[in-house]
């Protein structure tokens, strides 16, 4: 889509480098879910959020996540009003979660019952306060981002949770080429000039466009494939899954696969799905999804690295 290739654009003025990420962003928009981002300080995660709703001419907020933070600092509270006539009545006071673009930074650092209140907005696209449920405007995005190093001090997001993500990317450092044009960026005089591409409503049509691609019969048994080739119980268990993982990757995400793919698709210009697309996002969503046991990390693996003998294994003309 040529829209599509218009907004990449313009956020490459902005973030070098990271492509799989920026994609990454933008299929989780697309497709109606969120995205979990996992890297070392300094990599450019809030400044690619806040890109996005500069392009998108979206409503951005930011929450930092802190052990003291609670439910009421995410959702918003009651607050006392007084009218001009000094009578007081209870009002709402909406809180940072009312935005299209909402940055989760640092996620792991909240308590869990903090945690909770902004996974159920997350899941329901509501916030209720007493007897009164408000509901969320769309599009809406929560990118939440966690810190690799220095866990001490965190509260880990339960498996339960985490696929509660459509996504989970890894954020890596940059090359010396693209580190060279960052710093090319940061001494030039005048800053960079970014122009809407896109609004609110520019994606909604976006969404419906990708659940307009079609999907062969072939291509969503491949994702169902991959998803059961992670679950060691199955029949269809790769060597490794029943080695390494103790639980696989639940139905969510074959419906994940199939979602992501088709905005993938979209991106390629094209209205079909194909094992292409399911085998370019399958890392993405299925990491966080897949839980190993001892022996895996006894011996060094990743739910990467196991991922990616699954998916290696599995070609439509293996079944």
């Amino acid at each position: 889509m040529e829209r599509l290739g218009l907004i990449r654009r313009e956020i490459a003025k902005v973030i070098v480098g990271q492509q799989d990420i920026v994609d990454g962003a933008l299929i989780c928009l697309i497709a109606g879910g969120h995205v979990l981002l996992e890297g070392v300080p300094g990599l450019g995660k809030t400044t690619l959020l806040r890109t996005l709703s500069r392009v998108l001419h979206l409503k951005y907020s930011r929450i930092q996540f802190t052990p003291d933070l609670m439910p009421g600092d995410i959702v918003g509270s009651m607050i006392i009003d007084s009218d001009e006539r000094g009578s007081k009545s209870l009002k709402f006071s909406p809180g940072p979660i009312f935005a299209n673009l909402v940055l989760a930074d640092e996620i792991n650092r909240a308590t869990p019952k903090t945690q909770s209140a902004l996974l159920e907005a997350m899941q329901e696209r509501t916030v209720t306060s007493g007897t009164t449920t408000h509901q969320l405007e769309s599009p809406f995005l929560v990118m939440a981002t966690q810190n690799p190093i220095e866990m001490e001090g965190t509260y880990p997001l339960p498996e339960a949770q985490l696929d509660r993500f459509l996504m989970k990317l890894l954020v890596e450092y940059p090359t010396k080429a693209e580190l060279s044009r960052i710093v090319d960026l940061t001494i030039q005089k005048e800053d960079v000039t970014l122009s809407t591409q896109a609004d609110g409503e520019a994606i909604l049509d976006l969404r419906r466009s990708a659940r307009e691609v079609l999907v062969a019969p072939h291509v969503q048994d491949y994702a169902i494939d991959l998803v059961m080739g992670t679950q060691p119980s199955s029949e269809q268990a790769h060597a490794l899954s029943k080695k390494f993982i103790r639980f696989g990757s639940s139905p969510r995400g074959a419906q994940a696969l199939v979602e992501c793919g088709r905005v993938q698709a979209l991106m390629q210009g094209r209205f079909h799905l194909s094992v292409d697309d399911v085998r370019h996002v399958a890392p993405a969503v299925l990491r966080h999804r897949v839980i190993l046991n001892f022996d895996a990390h006894a011996e060094g693996q990743t739910a990467d690295s196991v991922l990616k003998e699954v998916i290696r294994s599995l070609t439509p003309a293996s079944r």
